[in-house]
């Protein structure tokens, strides 16, 4: 994963602020944690980093390059919802496949990734299924999926494990640290 680094990075809603001069960096290959109550600017921002949220002030790097006005597809940024953003007319296959097929990657590696990441996360019996025929961790666990399997940068979880069963929590914490 790549190294982000945020420069005094501000959030505003009109005059409210929502997230005030956060100065963080995370080392290349690096995990962090933000941990605080309901409405401290979690997910404001990690959605800022993503490029969900414009940024009201500050510098945002990813890899040693200010990506702070870049628009998101183009930051090679994955995130996790807590609400898991799964597309409800594809399989579990065609989720984890769509953002390969429109980065062209070739029909094998698509097929060798998937497969790779549906053996880790023990979806494997669900590829064919469509997101309602599954648990709210199996959903979860999908959701994760579409991350991974992409390789991107850096992936941004927002309580990601929230909705897992409790025997997968355990060893899916030690997947999202590789």
């Amino acid at each position: 994963m790549a190294a982000i680094e945020l420069i005094d990075l501000k959030k505003n809603y009109g005059q409210v602020p929502a997230v005030k001069g956060v100065n963080l960096t995370v080392a290349d290959g690096k995990m962090i944690v933000l941990v605080g109550p309901s409405g401290c600017g979690k997910s404001t921002l990690l959605r800022m980093i993503a490029g969900l949220e414009s940024i009201s002030s500050g510098h945002l790097h990813i890899a040693g390059t200010d990506v702070s006005t870049v628009e998101p597809a183009k930051r090679d940024i994955a995130m996790v919802f807590q609400n898991y953003a799964l597309y409800p007319h594809m399989t579990v296959r065609q989720n984890l496949e769509y953002g390969l097929k429109n980065r062209r990657v070739a029909r094998a590696e698509i097929d060798r990734r998937i497969a790779e990441t549906a053996a880790i996360l023990e979806i494997g019996p669900f590829l064919e299924r469509r997101p309602r025929q599954l648990s709210g961790g199996q959903r979860q666990r999908v959701a994760m999926g579409r991350a991974i399997v992409r390789n991107p940068a850096a992936i941004l979880l927002d309580e990601p494990l929230s909705y897992l069963d409790a025997p997968l929590r355990v060893p899916l914490r030690g997947v999202v640290l590789r």
